[in-house]
């Protein structure tokens, strides 16, 4: 492996485990919020309960997030020297901003955790909607500044240094609305079906009791109708997405869906191996003139291929298996949740709707649903090599020349482990030694539990 690729290698694994828990980061306290809002609606226990435990998780989730994200910036500089040179100068605002974000986000959330049961319900709901604003707007700040690699302005180029600088002009990139509002409602999708997940897991564990199970349903019908909801918006705004594509980065699209001829009458074609000898997508399936429709609103309208763009430039032509895997989960999620609440209405007579099979594909959710979020970061970040910055500069330009990469790599490779390790572990005893009925009913009489650690 050459040196920009070995570079390209650990910084895609370090965003990729970030990804995870900073999804988590951002999904879990709006959650939060939402058991919170229900609970003050309802007076319902079981809302209040969940709000209590999702929140435990997140503790735990929130030091290994900001451990990583720590962990990606410091890479930004030591990686990619030159591309930090001219981002400090151009785009170094929303980092700035982003700190404050944070520092609402630990503020409130130190209310939220310690306070909670000593301050008025409406000041808990608002501590916690503050916690959830403070980690979406760091979301949202360091999205655009990958939004700006896709879509740089602000600034010109002259001689290899950036003049005429205006950072808010690269702020309110073209990019920006599309990728953040694509960005926050993925984030709310993924971690209503990982929540839908844990909660079916229990219902389909024996040893639970029925007040348990009682609870575990309520968690799984709010999950299931938050994942399905957000992924119907998300849909949507992929769709702007695509829109922005064809117009701003055809490359992108056009490797995506394996065109290679700039056409009219564009097909949508689904699965299938993109062929680079053969231009073609071999065993894909074609729908005629639906590309030109996503792309343009037009069945006439003109797609642009990648015969239209040096060589040098394509995207590596795999990315169509990861954005048919990202739109595919995605969908097959959305319906999942539709068909879920239909089973429910047709079957409302019972207690608990839902068959074992049902449960299980619930529990599977949450991983394809984490996983869809890692398909889309990568065809996002890779959709747009060669470039480090879109038509600005090229990846191979800005890496370092430190010899010192391939070190690195395993020691970060070790790093990421032993906090994946870690963090499960952490989440495993901590249930493990404050289980659900702990929170149902605090009266009840806690049997004696071995207790490992002084």
């Amino acid at each position: 492996m050459d040196h920009v690729h070995l570079a390209r290698a650990l910084f895609g694994m370090s965003l990729g485990f970030h990804i995870i828990y900073a999804t988590l980061g951002v999904g879990i306290p709006f959650m939060v919020t939402v058991a919170e809002v229900s609970y003050a609606l309802t007076g319902d226990h079981d809302y209040a309960v969940m709000a209590k435990r999702w929140t435990r998780g997140f503790t735990v989730l929130l030091a290994v997030s900001i451990t990583t994200g720590t962990t990606v910036a410091l890479q930004l500089s030591l990686l990619w020297p030159k591309f930090m040179q001219l981002v400090g100068q151009v785009i170094a605002l929303p980092f700035l901003i982003e700190v404050f974000a944070f520092f609402l986000e630990a503020l409130f959330m130190s209310i939220y955790v310690y306070a909670a049961d000593r301050i008025p319900r409406r000041w808990r709901i608002l501590s916690v909607l503050l916690v959830a604003i403070g980690a979406a707007a760091s979301a949202l700040l360091i999205t655009d500044a990958n939004a700006f690699m896709n879509a740089p302005q602000g600034f010109r180029l002259v001689n290899g240094r950036a003049v005429d600088i205006h950072p808010w002009q690269a702020v309110f990139n073209r990019a920006l609305p599309t990728s953040d509002f694509h960005v926050m409602m993925t984030a709310y999708m993924a971690v209503g079906f990982v929540t839908a997940a844990i909660a079916a897991y229990g219902l389909l564990k024996k040893s639970h009791t029925e007040r348990e199970r009682k609870h575990q349903y309520k968690a799984l019908m709010l999950s299931l109708a938050l994942g399905g909801l957000f992924g119907l918006v998300a849909a949507i705004s992929g769709d702007s997405a695509g829109k922005y594509l064809a117009k701003y980065q055809p490359e992108k699209l056009a490797v995506a869906e394996g065109l290679f001829q700039t056409q009219a009458h564009a097909p949508l074609v689904i699965g299938g191996w993109v062929s680079g000898t053969r231009q073609d997508v071999i065993g894909g399936i074609k729908i005629p003139d639906f590309l030109s429709w996503l792309a343009t609103e037009r069945l006439d309208g003109v797609v642009l291929g990648l015969n239209s763009f040096p060589r040098d430039t394509w995207p590596p032509l795999f990315l169509h298996l990861f954005f048919d895997g990202m739109v595919g989960i995605g969908t097959l999620l959305i319906f999942f949740a539709i068909f879920a609440w239909l089973v429910k209405t047709l079957r409302k007579q019972h207690e608990y709707p839902f068959p074992n099979w049902m449960l299980v594909v619930t529990v599977l959710t949450g991983p394809l649903a984490m996983l869809a979020i890692e398909l889309g970061w990568i065809y996002a970040c890779i959709g747009r090599q060669p470039w480090i910055i879109y038509h600005v500069m090229r990846t191979a330009d800005a890496v370092t020349s430190a010899p010192y990469v391939g070190w690195m790599f395993v020691l970060f490779m070790l790093l990421y482990l032993l906090l994946a390790i870690g963090s499960i572990t952490v989440l495993r005893f901590y249930f493990s030694r404050h289980p659900l009925s702990d929170d149902i009913d605090p009266s009840a009489p806690k049997p004696r539990r071995v207790v490992w650690l002084p």
